[in-house]
């Protein structure tokens, strides 16, 4: 039984880890204070304002449904329309590349 539930959890983060998932980058409030990185690998990285680290936990995708676990257990999720992340009461947009 372990066995498959192993099976499970490394289905479910083959999905997280590919590359080019449509919503892995960094997607930032219109201010810039707020930005959440989300890493093909599962993982987040949420900064706000200087601090580079503010939370930092793993993340699942559904269709266009977020839902983010933070390192110490808290839950959030998060919609994403037209483009737009839609989280927690904020308005993140998807980062222009730099490069």
């Amino acid at each position: 039984m372990k066995t498959e539930s192993k099976k499970t959890k490394s289905a479910t983060s083959s999905q997280a880890l590919q590359p080019n998932h449509k919503y892995a980058g960094m997607w930032i409030t219109i201010d810039g204070y707020i930005r959440h990185e989300l890493l093909p690998n599962g993982r987040y990285n949420e900064a706000r304002g200087r601090k580079e680290s503010a939370y930092q936990g793993r993340y699942t995708i559904v269709g266009d449904h977020i839902e983010y676990v933070d390192d110490t257990g808290f839950t959030a999720d998060g919609d994403f329309i037209d483009g737009v992340l839609y989280h927690a009461g904020m308005v993140l947009y998807r980062a222009e590349n730099k490069s």
